[in-house]
């Protein structure tokens, strides 16, 4: 028996995609993924129309997306993160059917709910062998966890795994297992690893990031958390970055011995786990190849599932576990609700990922963000989008200063003990509005383009095209 297949048309036909069924992809290639292209582009040429698209994050590699959505081969899109490339062109009304934005946990949870059936999902694979067993962690492509994409194996309809290194049977060290895979497909290539790195995922060098990032580090230092068997998730922005090298000079100072680091994982993390910081790091998704390499030959960084990491539906799930994370901002507001699906201009450029996930798990989460981006204050009196909502928002850190939730009372307290420089975000919002001006209200069209799924299957919020762009 074999379930070897010889090319991406063939095995479309096999699984019987018919019009308005959904295809799924992981993207732990980020933007060096080829197999999505791959596919859809075969699914154009056999005449299909009205796929929907499930997507665990989307970037400016898959930018082709567009030209589908206008031939209507692609009418429906549901995914954790949107880059620019195709966001833009989704803000400026592109579809007709809103996007679908869920969480990095949510978006498992309704696969398992039944509320966001995929009838093919296509696995891309770094390594596979002829039975379906697949691996990211070797292969000329690898791209380590393969985190994303178990959801995909265990609830799609049919799935096929598509790899660039086909191995003898059984592989070993496999991830996700031959039972769930129904057709193999080999091609030349199914992506670049070096794609995987982005320029989010490396270290701040300015000046202003590197203040946050130290005050970050130091609210951590007081909040009474940083105990033998402290846990913590860092984003991959280069503040937030930066924080987990000041964080780790202090818990080698004071000699603080870490259980895990969580989620997409850097090189950063990876240093302190060799420094003696973590016991293990759980890995959804690797941000670098350092954190491949890793991966593949620590036996203390192990991969887990995008449920294991962050499913609400999940019996448990490791976000609960967490202590601490850092996180990233486009805009916060007064009420702490945090905006990372747009840019200044309203228009798509990100996605919660595991965002909401992780601030509403941790014992506190902590946005680092500077008081202004070219002039434009990031404290609003209500953000375009609500990504995350500020009832799981604990702290904010900017450069002029450290603005507390007020449900926080013992957090204020404690960051106060410590000589900290807390203020109330109305004032850090005015002081940021005297160096910038007040900015004018960002203008909206009449069109939902997206809507914002919470983690627990609610609709958030709404995003709303852009008038100047249609």
């Amino acid at each position: 028996m074999t379930k070897l297949v010889k090319s991406i048309r063939e095995v479309i036909e096999l699984c019987g995609l018919k019009d308005g069924m959904t295809v799924s992809f992981h993207h732990h290639l980020r933007n060096g993924d080829h197999v999505l292209n791959l596919v859809m582009a075969e699914i154009a040429e056999l005449g299909l129309k009205d796929i929907f698209v499930n997507a665990s994050s989307l970037f400016d590699v898959h930018t082709p997306l567009g030209e589908h959505i206008k031939n209507h081969v692609v009418t429906g899109i549901g995914a954790d993160y949107i880059s620019a490339g195709l966001g833009r062109a989704i803000s400026r009304g592109i579809m007709e059917k809103p996007v679908e934005f869920r969480t990095h946990g949510g978006r498992p949870a309704d696969m398992a709910r039944g509320s966001s059936p995929v009838d093919v999902a296509f696995v891309a694979a770094p390594t596979a062998d002829p039975m379906g067993n697949c691996t990211g962690k070797i292969g000329k492509s690898a791209c380590g966890s393969l985190g994303y994409a178990f959801a995909d194996a265990m609830y799609a309809k049919k799935v096929v795994v598509i790899t660039d290194n086909l191995v003898p049977y059984p592989l070993e060290g496999f991830s996700i297992s031959e039972d769930f895979v129904d057709y193999v497909v080999q091609v030349d290539a199914i992506g670049d690893p070096k794609g995987i790195v982005s320029g989010t995922t490396r270290i701040t060098r300015d000046p202003v990031g590197l203040v946050m990032a130290e005050t970050a580090a130091r609210v951590i230092d007081a909040s009474g958390l940083l105990t033998d068997g402290f846990s913590f998730q860092t984003g991959a922005g280069g503040a937030t970055l930066a924080a987990a090298k000041f964080l780790k000079e202090i818990m080698l100072k004071k000699g603080v011995k870490g259980s895990f680091g969580l989620g997409g994982i850097t090189a950063y993390l990876v240093d302190m786990l060799r420094a003696g910081c973590f016991e293990r790091l759980l890995d959804v998704q690797c941000f670098d190849l350092d954190a491949v390499e890793s991966l593949r030959t620590d036996p203390r960084h192990q991969e887990i599932s995008a449920m294991h990491y962050a499913s609400p539906v999940a019996k448990s799930a490791a976000v609960n576990s967490l202590d601490v994370v850092l996180l990233g901002a486009t805009e916060i507001d007064c009420d702490f609700n945090v905006n990372v699906h747009t840019d200044s201009q309203g228009s798509i450029m990100g996605g919660s990922g595991g965002h909401s996930d992780t601030a509403a798990g941790a014992k506190l989460s902590m946005i680092i963000a500077p008081m202004f981006r070219a002039r434009l204050p990031i404290i609003t009196d209500r953000v375009t989008c609500i990504s995350t909502p500020g009832k799981d928002v604990d702290v904010l850190v900017t450069q002029g200063g450290i603005a507390v939730n007020p449900r926080r009372a013992d957090l204020r307290d404690r960051l106060l003990d410590a000589g900290l420089n807390v203020v109330d975000i109305r004032e850090l919002k005015e002081k940021t509005e005297r160096i910038t001006g007040t900015p004018r209200a960002l203008p909206r069209g009449d069109r939902v383009v997206a809507k914002v799924i919470s983690r627990d299957g609610d609709v958030l919020d709404e995003i709303y095209s852009i008038p100047e762009m249609k």
